[in-house]
C-alpha cells in the first residue's frame, strides 16, 4: 500500500515542482528588494561620522555627540549612540551595552537573509527532483504502449530538464544576493567598530567616576 502510494506520487510529474520553484523565487525576490531598500535607507558616510564624533568627544560635548548620532539612521550610529549615552556609567557598562547593540543590529540587518542562502543551496536539488519525477512520468507513459508514446517521452524529458533549469535560475540570484548582503553586514559592523573605538579612546582619557585628582595646589595645602 505504501509503495503504491509512493509510486503514484512519482507519477505526478514535474508540474508541481515548477510551481514550487516559482513561489520560492517570488519570496526570494521580495526579500532581495526589502533588504536592498533597508540598506539604502540605513546608508551613511562612516568617515564623516567618525570625524565629527571625534571632534565632539575631544571637546567633551557628550550631549552634542548623542544628538549628532541620532541624526543618522545607520546601524553604525545606533550602536555608537548606545555607548555615548552610557559614558557616565563607566567603561564596563559601555562595553556591555555596545555588545548587546551589535547583536541586535546584526540580527536586524540579517533578517531573512538566511532564507536566500537556503534557497541558493537547495533550489538546484528541488529542480533535480522535478527532473527525476518528469523522467519517471515519461517512461511510465512509454510503458503504456500508446501510439503517441515516443512523443510523450520526449515531451516529459523536455519538461523534466526545464525543472532543473528553473532550479538553477532561482538559486543563482539567491546565492549572489546572500553573499552581497552578508558582505554589507560585515562592512557596517566594521564601521561600527571604528566608531566605538572613538568612544573608548575618549573614555580612557577621562578619570573614572569618583576618582580623586591630585593637583599641585592640593599637595601644597597638606
Amino acid at each position: 500500500m505504501l509503495v503504491e502510494k509512493i509510486f503514484n506520487f512519482t507519477l505526478l510529474g514535474a508540474d508541481w515542482v515548477l510551481w514550487l520553484l516559482i513561489m520560492i523565487s517570488v519570496f526570494s525576490i521580495s526579500i532581495m528588494v526589502e533588504r536592498a531598500v533597508m540598506l539604502y535607507r540605513n546608508r551613511s558616510d562612516a568617515g564623516a561620522l567618525s570625524q565629527r564624533l571625534t571632534e565632539l568627544l575631544a571637546a567633551g560635548a557628550i550631549q552634542e555627540s548623542a544628538s549628532f548620532l541620532k541624526t543618522s539612521n545607520s546601524p553604525e550610529a545606533r550602536i555608537c549612540l548606545t555607548g555615548v549615552e552610557n559614558v557616565e556609567n563607566g567603561l564596563g557598562v559601555v562595553e556591555e551595552k555596545i555588545a548587546a547593540a551589535i547583536n541586535q543590529e546584526k540580527l536586524r540587518m540579517e533578517e531573512n537573509v538566511s532564507f536566500l542562502g537556503t534557497v541558493g543551496s537547495n533550489a538546484p536539488f528541488i529542480g533535480l527532483f522535478g527532473t527525476v519525477l518528469g523522467i519517471i512520468r515519461a517512461f511510465h507513459d512509454l510503458s503504456l504502449g500508446s501510439q503517441e508514446g515516443t512523443t510523450a517521452v520526449m515531451a516529459g524529458i523536455s519538461q523534466a530538464l526545464v525543472a532543473t533549469a528553473v532550479g538553477l535560475l532561482v538559486a543563482i540570484p539567491a546565492v549572489i544576493a546572500f553573499n552581497y548582503f552578508k558582505e554589507k553586514v560585515k562592512e557596517k559592523l566594521a564601521n561600527a567598530d571604528s566608531l566605538v573605538r572613538v568612544v573608548f579612546a575618549y573614555m580612557k582619557r577621562i578619570p573614572p567616576r569618583g576618582a580623586v585628582t591630585v593637583t599641585s595646589a592640593s599637595i601644597g595645602g597638606e
